[in-house]
C-alpha cells in the first residue's frame, strides 16, 4: 500500500486553484493530504487550509502528516455542509475551494468497510458508507427490488449489464446473504463476460462505485455543495471540481453553466481537463478523472 496518496491532476488543481500566499483554501475532501500539502507549501504559513473528510480514520492518519502546520485544520465532515461548518467555526469565506471525488488507494485497499473487490478486503464487512448513519450496502441488496439494483448500477456506475448483475445478487442472497465486499466482487465477475471492458478494469470496478456512490448520497451531496457556493467563496474565489464518473461530471457542468447564465461565476474550462497520458501511465487512477473550474464574479 502506498504511505502517502497520489493526489490526481495535480498540476491542474494548482493552475486552476491558482492559490496565493496568505490566501485561505478550503479542500473538501482532504484524503491522505496529496493536495492539500502541495496547497499548503504555496500558501505559506500566513494562509490557512480547511480539510475536510468523511472518513475519520484517514483523516486520523491525515493530521499526524501535518501535526506541525499550525495552520493547517482538519475537521471530520462533509463538504455539502460547508456553510454550517464555516459559520460554528466562525472562519470568513474561501479564496479557493478543492474537491476530489475519487476514492483514494488508502480507502480502499486499508479501510475495513468493503469498498474494493480486490483480494486483500475479500474478507471484509460490505459496509461502503463512509460512516455508521447510513444504510450499509450489504442491507441495501437485501432490502431493494431486483429492478431497483439494477437501476442503481446503471445510474451511478454506467453498468450496462446491471439488469443481469441485479438478478445474480437476487439469486444468490436468496441462498445465502451476501455480506462481504469478495461475495459480492465474486457474484460480479461470474455474471459478465472474459476480457470485460477489453481487460482495461475489473469487471466489478463500475458495480462496486455505483453502490459507493449511492451509499452514501454523492450525488445529492455535490448538487447541494454546488447550490451554496456563494456562502463558500468570496468574490474572485475559485472553485475546482474532480469527478471520476459521468454523472459526477453532467452535475457540475450543469451547475456551472446555470450559475454562468445568472452571472454568479465566470466558467474557467470551457472543457474538463483531463489527465496527461504520462499522467496516466504513473497513476491509472486518474484514467477516468475530469476537471472543471470556476469563479465567483
Amino acid at each position: 500500500m502506498e504511505s502517502v496518496h497520489t493526489p490526481v491532476l495535480l498540476h491542474e488543481v494548482m493552475t486552476f486553484l491558482d492559490p496565493q500566499p496568505g490566501d485561505f483554501i478550503i479542500d473538501g475532501t482532504v484524503d491522505g493530504g496529496g493536495h492539500a500539502a502541495a496547497i499548503a507549501e504555496v500558501i505559506g504559513p500566513e494562509g490557512k487550509l480547511l480539510g475536510l473528510d468523511w472518513d475519520e480514520q484517514l483523516l486520523e492518519r491525515t493530521r499526524k502528516r501535518f501535526a506541525d502546520k499550525k495552520n493547517i485544520t482538519l475537521l471530520h465532515g462533509n463538504y455539502a455542509d460547508l456553510p454550517e461548518i464555516m459559520r460554528e467555526h466562525d472562519l470568513e469565506k474561501a479564496d479557493g475551494l478543492l474537491v476530489d471525488l475519487g476514492f483514494s488507494s488508502e480507502q480502499l485497499e486499508a479501510s475495513g468497510r468493503g469498498f474494493s473487490f480486490g483480494e486483500a478486503a475479500r474478507n471484509e464487512p460490505l459496509l461502503m458508507t463512509y460512516d455508521d448513519s447510513r444504510t450499509p450496502v450489504w442491507q441495501i441488496l437485501r432490502e431493494e427490488s431486483e429492478e431497483a439494483l439494477a437501476n442503481i448500477m446503471y445510474e451511478f456506475g454506467g453498468e450496462r449489464m446491471s439488469r443481469q448483475i441485479a438478478k445474480a445478487i437476487k439469486d444468490r442472497g436468496r441462498r445465502q446473504p451476501i455480506m462481504t465486499a469478495g461475495a459480492l466482487a465474486d457474484v460480479v465477475r461470474e455474471v459478465l463476460p472474459g476480457r470485460y471492458e477489453h481487460g482495461r478494469i475489473d469487471p466489478a470496478t463500475r458495480t462496486f462505485q455505483a453502490f459507493r456512490i449511492y451509499a452514501n448520497g454523492e450525488l445529492e451531496n455535490l448538487k447541494t455543495l454546488l447550490k451554496n457556493l456563494s456562502e463558500v467563496l468570496k468574490h474572485g474565489g475559485r472553485v475546482v471540481i474532480i469527478t471520476f464518473h459521468s454523472a459526477e461530471d453532467g452535475i457540475v457542468k450543469r451547475a456551472f453553466q446555470s450559475l454562468a447564465k445568472g452571472s454568479n461565476i465566470e466558467i474557467v474550462t470551457k472543457k474538463p481537463v483531463g489527465a496527461t497520458r504520462e499522467e496516466i501511465k504513473e497513476n491509472p487512477r486518474s484514467r477516468s478523472a475530469k476537471i472543471r473550474a470556476a469563479k465567483i464574479i
